[in-house]
């Protein structure tokens, strides 16, 4: 699904990723963990071009765009690629001006050129699929964080993306809330959606996970099976991180 090759992103003089390497299965779940600063974020937006790396090459699907730091991106070559990706943030990122149902038609006709009353039947039944029917009419601010993140991952599915990616999805959000959404995630990853989640969430990694990706100071430093990385971790340094976190 997305093959990444020596990937390199410099922000200033920090060197943030450093030639990393990564095949994303299509139809599984890839969890990134690591201690804050290792790069997951980052890593996770240069998937969908919100970051622009400076070197190496990103596959998704048929699709491969070479990066050098001397050429720039056409902005059609980014939409094209963007598109093919959804992206679900920490914040929400909702339109605080449009109820849950416009939000989640918003993209479908400003950007897929659907019309209003396709995106409305799309709409509808992600709203159903993600336990929120009577929100429909409802603003963000009437919404728990838990039931916003539920319209976020609704608002990404809607725009049919070939992959998810989702940043800490789940990290503003107490632990009831927070059950909600991983819920929710746990049902797309049985349907067979295509993954990438950047989370603190171990139990998570260890149940929903088909791999864990171990990164720290911008280079991975294991990936392999939820088995693999927690009973059988290569490094200390990997070690100590997971035994702060039982």
């Amino acid at each position: 699904m997305i093959n990444i090759s020596k990937l390199d992103k410099f922000i200033g003089e920090n060197h943030i990723l450093k030639s990393i390497d990564l095949n994303i299965e299509e139809g599984k779940t890839t969890v990134i963990i690591g201690p804050s600063g290792s790069g997951k974020t980052t890593l996770l937006r240069c998937m969908n071009l919100l970051e622009i790396p400076n070197e190496g090459e990103i596959t998704l699907g048929e699709t491969t765009i070479k990066f050098h730091s001397k050429i720039k991106l056409a902005e059609k070559e980014i939409i094209s690629f963007r598109k093919q990706t959804g992206m679900v943030f920490q914040g929400f990122n909702l339109f605080p001006h449009m109820n849950v149902l416009q939000n989640i038609m918003e993209g479908q006709v400003t950007v897929l050129k659907r019309s209003k009353d396709t995106a409305k039947e799309k709409a509808t039944r992600l709203l159903s699929k993600v336990g929120l029917s009577e929100k429909a009419n409802s603003f963000p601010y009437e919404l728990s964080g838990g039931q916003q993140q539920r319209v976020a991952i609704a608002r990404a599915m809607a725009m049919e993306p070939k992959i998810i990616l989702f940043d800490e999805p789940t990290s503003a959000l107490d632990p009831e809330l927070e059950a909600e959404v991983l819920k929710v995630m746990k049902e797309l990853a049985e349907e067979g959606m295509t993954m990438v989640v950047v989370t603190h969430n171990m139990n998570f990694a260890r149940e929903v996970a088909h791999k864990v990706v171990f990164m720290e100071e911008g280079k991975i430093l294991q990936e392999g099976s939820p088995e693999e990385i927690f009973r059988n971790p290569k490094n200390e340094r990997m070690n100590r991180f997971l035994n702060i976190l039982k």
